[in-house]
């Protein structure tokens, strides 16, 4: 029996990404990473979109050059940020029509997912129990989201997603790649910001938590981190800010599941990458907490070809 083939391909803030699998497992994953001038904190749409086109191509290539093209059964593409009617960003279009390009030369169906919607997908990726539950919460958080859903698997559609809570503001992922670049370190500063925190040796710095039922708001702390930047050592304020996060979190979480039940949570998004804030959400929050892979936490295609994959087992049946 021939093995089945799903094409994802991803092009987000800020990674260039392509993968492909069976359905059970990952038959290739490559991203290529975005230049981001040091100092600065993000690019251009524009300029997000030209580094895309440039990257794409190397990447479908060799991926093409590692499976057998008879096999590939669709391509799927993320579309757009989240499934909401009026979700937009150009760079998305990058991946878009490289991907109708694609799966008419390979006369196979191409299939328009959303970028929120891959995050689930492959946090989903060895945690598919949760699918069997009816409903479950996900939280997506990123330097383009905090959102908290409702998600509710559904045959002709990836999932129903009920956004219930959001940040009001700043993202969580900006809140942290603004402290890290004030503090010296490359955009995207997660990792090193994570690197700067775990060599902590007091933590004392308490960032102000601001959340109103399950929404939050990271501006505050923000400002008060960047007035402690000289007057408390730089691993203590890195320390800070993922104590703030978690904080949030819980109280965002614990709101939740007094208004909807006790359901369990997927943390998604490149921010749920970090092991840190693994580790402080699970001692901040009693609850049933599920975390993907932290390597496909981050932007990347693997959910995008799952989704294709996923479709193309309802087709079937």
């Amino acid at each position: 029996m021939r093995e089945m083939l799903s094409i994802g391909i991803d092009t987000s803030c800020y990674t260039t990404s392509v993968a492909c699998t069976d359905g059970k497992s990952i038959v290739f994953s490559k991203g290529t990473m975005l230049s981001v001038a040091f100092g600065d904190r993000g690019l251009r749409q524009s300029e997000g979109l030209f580094q895309h086109v440039k990257q794409l191509s190397p990447l479908l290539c060799e991926l093409l050059s590692t499976v057998d093209k008879n096999n590939v059964r669709c391509v799927c593409v993320s579309a757009a940020p989240t499934a909401k009617p009026d979700s937009y960003m150009p760079v998305f279009l990058a991946g878009l029509k490289q991907a109708e390009t694609l799966a008419a030369a390979l006369d196979v169906p191409l299939i328009c997912a959303d970028h929120q919607s891959g995050h689930i997908r492959a946090a989903l990726y060895g945690n598919e129990a949760l699918l069997e539950l009816g409903r479950f919460f996900a939280v997506h958080i990123s330097g383009g989201t905090t959102d908290l859903l409702l998600v509710e698997p559904h045959r002709d559609a990836p999932y129903r997603i009920e956004t219930i809570g959001c940040s009001t503001d700043l993202h969580a992922g900006q809140f942290v790649d603004r402290v890290g670049v004030a503090l010296g370190l490359a955009f995207p500063a997660g990792k090193h910001l994570e690197t700067l925190a775990m060599q902590a040796e007091e933590k004392t710095v308490k960032l102000a938590s601001a959340v109103k039922g399950t929404n939050c708001s990271f501006s505050g702390a923000e400002s008060a981190a960047q007035r402690l930047l000289h007057t408390v050592p730089n691993a203590e304020l890195a320390y800070g800010v993922y104590d703030c996060l978690a904080r949030t979190l819980a109280k965002m979480f614990s709101e939740a599941k007094a208004n909807y039940g006790d359901l369990p949570f997927l943390i998604c998004g490149g921010v749920a990458s970090s092991g840190l804030l693994r580790t402080l959400l699970k001692k901040r929050f009693r609850g049933r907490l599920y975390f993907g892979r932290p390597v496909l936490s981050s932007d990347n295609a693997v959910g995008i070809a799952l989704l294709g994959a996923d479709r193309s087992v309802s087709w079937k049946q």
